[in-house]
């Protein structure tokens, strides 16, 4: 399980800010988001440049995991050392299922499987809805950014 990446008490208080952000969801769909996530940002430090991309309910988990700010940066280090950065964009025209495809199939070759009902489009909020209002497209697609070099003196 990806949730294994941070201690329980980190995903507890990641769930929990899920469950701010969205007062009328449950305990178990603010995890399964937040595990989503993590498999997420694992997917994008283990393959940089390669341009990925959120469903918009996996992002509500991301920006969860962003805003514990150490936590996250032990995290996108211990992953491979490059910083997963966030940019955000809100469009629902810019839906790329290609993009999305793409992101399941990194995650896959992590070992884990992507949950189908939380990696639909945009528009797909029969399971859940969530506060988050990012769409991630081709122009706006994660690309970490690489450990900066020492300086040469």
């Amino acid at each position: 399980m990806a949730r294994m990446l941070i201690t329980d008490e980190r995903f507890a208080s990641c769930r929990g800010t899920v469950m701010d952000a969205n007062p009328d969801m449950g305990e178990e769909m603010a995890g399964r988001i937040v595990d989503e996530a993590l498999k997420f940002v694992a997917a994008c430090a283990k393959n940089p440049g390669v341009g990925l991309a959120p469903s918009r309910i996996v992002d509500e988990g991301w920006h969860a995991l962003i805003l514990h700010t150490a936590m996250y940066a032990d995290l996108c280090q211990r992953l491979g050392g490059a910083f997963v950065h966030h940019y955000p964009g809100w469009d629902p025209t810019n839906y790329d299922p290609p993009i999305l495809d793409r992101t399941r199939e990194k995650i896959a070759e992590l070992g884990w499987s992507a949950d189908p009902e939380l990696w639909g489009p945009p528009s797909d909020e029969t399971l859940v809805s969530v506060a988050a209002k990012c769409q991630h497209a081709p122009e706006c697609t994660i690309r970490p950014m690489p450990k900066p070099e020492p300086p040469v003196v």
